[in-house]
Parts: structure tokens; sequence; C-alpha cells
């Protein structure tokens, strides 16, 4: 069995890293030598934990490769798995053409009974689109075409993908499952297997559930903080409720971000579109989320008024921890908006050392949180790194000059709450 990874930035790395590791012959195909290189030296595109000694491990075993050489690479796989991560825009809307395109020009290269199966977030119906495309080009080749949903978690994708609770595959014939079957199996015993558009639409579905959660816990966390009740103490009433559950994503916080939650809502919404069906939840979803995202920024001019020239420390740059990605991230959303409105901001990550332009010229990147905390009028903990919870904030916040600690996510609570003077401000706690 030979597989070929297609789309090597943070789905497809840890995909192909991961195959190698169980002695699946792997082919990573990239789109540059520059990339080649970097990752046939070891060294993965972005930072993941384990990623890098993975990928270094499967080069050693020869069970992993690099290339950017796309006939070479399609030529000889009996699977071509598509990872790219989908990009999307600032308003959440995905450029599925740059994913298309670029599985339209493996099409000349695919063998006799070759499989494709597709992984990066498009749209319902895209697997059929290129199927149509792939027919009118076959030449008498037959190939299968299906759809995985991919469950990429930032910062702890290898456990993820390696020890997967279930795995959804859409497929077209008893070939295609064979093919995939095997690939899959040593990483999940619960295979789901569906047709196609089902396996699309799960996708969809997921994201776009998980995010009405967010918006709605964060409503009725809003509406907790007006009439003095505890959204916290709401939140474990909810969870002993077996309909909604243990796991349930009813903790007051931050919006969503990062872009993979509401590129599903803009897809459902298309979708609605296209085929003159009402959704009014859907879009009701999106505008509560973007509401939501200006809560830090409310709650500083709440407590110190106009914020140009306040100095604003800033816990956390990461779109999550355990990684470096900053895209999208919640962080970099409130910082833009800190900056709109001419506050002096300092930051501190264990990860991110520098931000782009033109972010770079108004935001401090400093060596550590206590740099972050000495002289500010406020801080906000941003990014739930594991390091921030367990910081002296008794003694960080000595060196403030207002004793201020936004918390949204309460993701400090336990160290922050009880230090001396310090004004502790959570999402959905009655003050």
């Amino acid at each position: 069995m030979r597989v070929c990874v297609y789309g090597l930035w943070h789905l497809g790395t840890v995909t192909a890293a991961c195959l190698a590791s169980r002695g699946i012959s792997t082919i990573g195909l990239a789109e540059s030598a520059e990339a080649v290189a970097e990752l046939s030296a070891g060294k993965a595109p972005l930072f993941e934990p384990g990623l890098d000694d993975m990928v270094a491990q499967g080069l050693r075993d020869k069970t992993l490769e690099f290339t950017h050489d796309v006939a070479a690479a399609v030529g000889s796989a009996d699977l071509l798995w598509v990872n790219f991560d989908t990009p999307v825009d600032d308003n959440d809307v995905a450029d599925v053409g740059y994913v298309l395109e670029r599985v339209r020009g493996t099409f000349a290269h695919l063998k006799d009974g070759a499989v494709v199966l597709i992984s990066s977030q498009v749209p319902v119906g895209s697997t059929a689109l290129l199927e149509r495309d792939f027919a009118a080009v076959a030449g008498g080749r037959k190939v299968s075409f299906a759809y995985s949903p991919e469950n990429l978690r930032l910062g702890d994708a290898i456990r993820v993908f390696t020890q997967s609770e279930r795995i959804v595959i859409g497929v077209r014939d008893a070939h295609a499952r064979d093919v995939i079957e095997v690939v899959l199996k040593p990483f999940c015993d619960t295979l789901l297997w569906t047709r196609v558009e089902s396996a699309e639409m799960v996708k969809h579905a997921l994201n776009a559930y998980l995010a009405t959660c967010v918006t709605f816990t964060n409503e009725i966390a809003t509406l907790c903080e007006n009439v003095s009740a505890d959204m916290s103490e709401v939140e474990a009433a909810l969870r002993l409720d077996p309909r909604i559950g243990k796991k349930a994503y009813v903790r007051a916080g931050s919006a969503f971000g990062g872009g993979t939650l509401a590129r599903d809502v803009q897809f459902l919404k298309a979708i609605a579109g296209q085929q003159d069906a009402q959704v009014p939840v859907l879009a009701a979803v999106l505008d509560s989320n973007e509401h939501h995202k200006g809560w830090v920024v409310r709650h500083l001019v709440k407590q110190l008024g106009a914020l140009k020239g306040r100095k604003i420390g800033i816990l956390g740059l990461a779109y999550k921890a355990g990684t470096d990605a900053i895209r999208r991230s919640v962080a970099i959303e409130v910082i833009q908006e800190l900056i709109r409105n001419g506050a002096d901001v300092t930051a501190f990550d264990p990860k991110v050392k520098s931000l782009p332009e033109p972010l770079a010229s108004s935001v401090k990147i400093v060596a550590s949180p206590g740099d972050v905390f000495a002289g500010s009028e406020a801080v906000v903990l941003a990014t739930e790194w594991p390091d921030f919870r367990e910081l002296d904030y008794a003694g960080l916040v000595a060196g403030m000059s207002r004793p201020m600690l936004i918390d949204q996510n309460a993701y400090a609570a336990k160290s922050a709450a009880i230090a001396p003077g310090l004004d502790y401000i959570v999402a959905g706690k009655g003050r």
C-alpha cells in the first residue's frame, strides 16, 4: 500500500507523519522545493507537539519521504489523500477553488484503480463535482473518490489522529472501502461508512452545532452578568442533565475563532441560499459571535473609560495552546481592537515571538509574563497556556499601575481569584 498525502501544512503533515509511524509507505507531496527541503530535514512547517520528532522518525525508518514532483508522487499512489488546509478569508468564506484546482491537477497522473480521499474542508457536493471532472479525462481509467472529514485539533493533533474515537468515511464502492480500511484501521476501531454526501455534511453539521452551543452559552452568560447570576453554577447544573451531558460546550468564554467553525456555518448558509431554504439560526450564530468578540474591549472601556494611551498587557497570542498559529486568533482580534482604540499594547506568548506587520509596529513583544504585568493598567489572559494557570498572580499584580485581570474563560481562576486586591473579571459572572 502506497499513500500520497497532498497538502503539507498542519493537517497534511500530521497525517503523513502518523501514517508513516504505522509502517505505511507514505510520500508527502509539497508545492515547492523549499518545503520539501525543510520537511526532509525533519522540520514541520509549524509547531505541533511531537510532530518534528515523528517526521524525523519516519524519514529514518524510510516509511516517509517528500517531493514536489506531482507526477511521480501521484502516479505511484494507491491512495491519494487530499489534506489541504482550506484557506479562509477574514469573513470566514473558504477559497474552495484553491483545493479543487490542485486535485484536478493530479487527474492526469492517477493510476487505474487509485482511490482519492478528500479530507480538506469543502462544501457538500464537492466530491461529486471532482468525480464528474475526472470522468471527462479518465481515458478508461477507473478511480474511486471518497470523503472523510478531518478532525485536526491544534496542539493535540497527533493523539487525536492516532487514537481516534471514530472516523467517518463516505464512499461510492467496495474497492474504495477496502483500500481506505487498510489505512485507517490501525488508528481507529470505529469506522462509520456513509454515502459521500453524508460524510461531507457531517463536518458542516458538527462544526455548526458546536458554534451554536458556544454562542448560546455566551448569550446566557451575558444575561448572568446583568442579573447577579454566575454562569459557572448554571453550567454545572446543565452538565448534570443527561440530555446535555458532561462534555457539552456550555462553558462561558471567548467567541469562537480560528475560522474553522465559522467556515462550516458559511458553507451551510451558502448551500441554503442555493436551495432556497430558510436557515435563520445559522445567520444568527455568526452575528452573535461577532458581537461577542467585543466582550473584552467593552469590559475594559467599562472599567477604564477611553483606552487611548492606556497600557494593556496580553498573555498569549496563539490561536490555542500547543501551537504557534495566530491566524484568526481571538488574542489577535482583541489586540487589533485595542490598537484601533489607541491603547498601548504589550504581549507575551511562549511560542509566538514575533508578529507580522502592521501588528509588529504596534505591539511590544516581551520576554516574560512579568514584563506584561509591569506598569499595565489591565492584563488580558487570551490564550490558555498551562503555565498561565500557575502564575504567581499575587506577586505579578503588585507591579501593575492598576491591578485588573480580564480572564474571559476563567482559566486561571484558582490562582488569580485569590490574589489580594486584584480586580478579576470573567465571563458570565455578575458583579
